[in-house]
């Protein structure tokens, strides 16, 4: 093979691209690594101006990403401040359809996890300093063209720009970027026309490790537990949907006046809302590109897709998809064949497409079901619950999609450089 300077270049450093960048130099050590990210590094910068992923939101880990970062090292210092998810409580407000689930039914220790962004950015990028990986930061992906070798990438850097040349560039930088249009990749987008409020919010009661997923006719609304892994705190992390109108005034009000009419929307379980803390929000889209990869070029994460958060599965289908294109490098170098190989990447796409087609299904289905419906129709959706709650084999279904293991998905053991796969599965 020609010599290039670097074998893959990720674009973004956030929590897809870092844990791609950390997943490769575990399980593909034989690849050099480049990651250009627009963000100065989160140990490095100032409380202002880390990486936006890493900010003070929180994300929902599957099981299954728990697996994940098992794997890879991560886990036992993402573990110490990572919330588990011991029970989930699904229910139709003002309606008395209701099911409930138990890691202890199911076996496990937990269902998932909450952790924060940041944490989750400082233990990446702590764990990646350990590695090989380089690191261009701050900096901007501008560009690329086809090479011999396979990308030549355009890089901006201190005013400057460069060309870095790999085998492959994978796009993780989010959806908002630009990068994946200025590439000139064509996205399919449907506005739900709902907005998510992102918030910590304080009860009266303990959350006792529960997450509550509360529908109503204006959307859905989720609050996980959050704080200490080992002691039911009193403080949760709210997912709030509302639209452009309801968000404008929820926003104009006093905390007081949005603890008031939080209250009104998901009822008492917690007791009284004590106190909210400074709102985040962003509009809710379905966006799918339908090509995510050519020669020399592959889009992962919210760069590839995003999801409804209605079930918390954004991040951990990010994962799962990475961690499918890992498996391809690996296969690829044990082959003496090219990363950037449309084979290689079109391979990985066709066995991540079928986890996404029904996590989007998974996630889509339950906005639809649950939105404004006449009675007749939310009544059969009530029973449903019901229904779902008293079914054990449907009950065991619902369980696997919300813990991430709707698929029978392999990993890598230690011995990934044989091609030897492990199943992690609780069947």
């Amino acid at each position: 093979m020609t010599p290039v300077e670097t074998d893959l270049i990720i674009a973004g450093g956030g929590l897809a691209g870092a844990s791609l960048a950390l997943a490769v130099s575990r399980l593909v050590p034989e690849l050099r690594v480049t990651v250009v990210e627009n963000h100065p590094l989160a140990p490095d910068a100032a409380p202002d101006d880390y990486q936006p992923s890493y900010d003070a939101r929180s994300t929902a880990l599957a099981w299954g990403s728990r697996l994940i970062f098992e794997q890879l090292g991560l886990w036992p210092a993402l573990s110490e401040h990572a919330t588990p998810i011991r029970h989930i409580h699904v229910s139709d407000r003002g309606r008395f359809g209701a099911t409930r689930l138990h890691a202890e039914d199911h076996r496990q220790d937990a269902l998932g996890y909450v952790a924060d962004n940041r944490w989750m950015g400082l233990c990446l990028v702590a764990a990646l300093r350990e590695t090989p990986v380089r690191w261009l930061a701050p900096a901007e992906v501008r560009g690329l063209v086809p090479a011999p070798t396979g990308v030549a990438v355009t890089v901006r850097r201190e005013g400057r720009d460069r060309v870095v040349t790999g085998r492959c560039l994978v796009v993780a930088d989010g959806g908002r970027s630009g990068l994946r249009e200025t590439l000139g990749f064509r996205t399919r987008t449907e506005d739900y026309g709902q907005n998510a409020l992102i918030a910590n919010v304080s009860t009266s009661e303990p959350h006792r490790f529960t997450a509550y997923e509360r529908f109503d006719e204006s959307g859905p609304m989720a609050l996980l537990p959050h704080g200490s892994p080992t002691r039911a705190g009193h403080q949760s992390a709210l997912v709030w949907t509302l639209d452009d109108r309801n968000l404008a005034e929820v926003l104009a009000l006093p905390d007081d006046d949005k603890c008031r009419r939080l209250q009104e929307r998901f009822g008492w379980r917690l007791g009284r809302f004590t106190r909210i803390g400074a709102c985040s929000h962003y509009p809710l889209k379905l966006v799918t590109v339908d090509e995510p990869v050519r020669p020399g070029v592959a889009l992962i994460g919210n760069a590839a897709h995003a999801l409804h958060p209605v079930a918390g599965q954004g991040f951990n289908l990010a994962l799962r998809g990475l961690m499918t294109l890992v498996e391809q490098f690996r296969r690829a170098v044990d082959q003496g064949r090219d990363i950037g190989e449309l084979s290689v990447l079109a391979a990985y796409q066709r066995q991540h497409r079928q986890d996404w087609l029904k996590t989007v299904y998974f996630s889509d289905s339950l906005i639809r079901l649950f939105g404004p419906a006449p009675a007749p129709l939310a009544g059969a959706r009530d029973a449903g619950l019901v229904g779902l709650d008293l079914l054990p084999p449907a009950k065991r279904w619902f369980a696997r999609q919300a813990m991430g293991l709707g698929g029978r998905r392999p990993f890598f053991g230690n011995a990934g450089r044989t091609g030897r796969e492990v199943y992690h599965d609780d069947r």
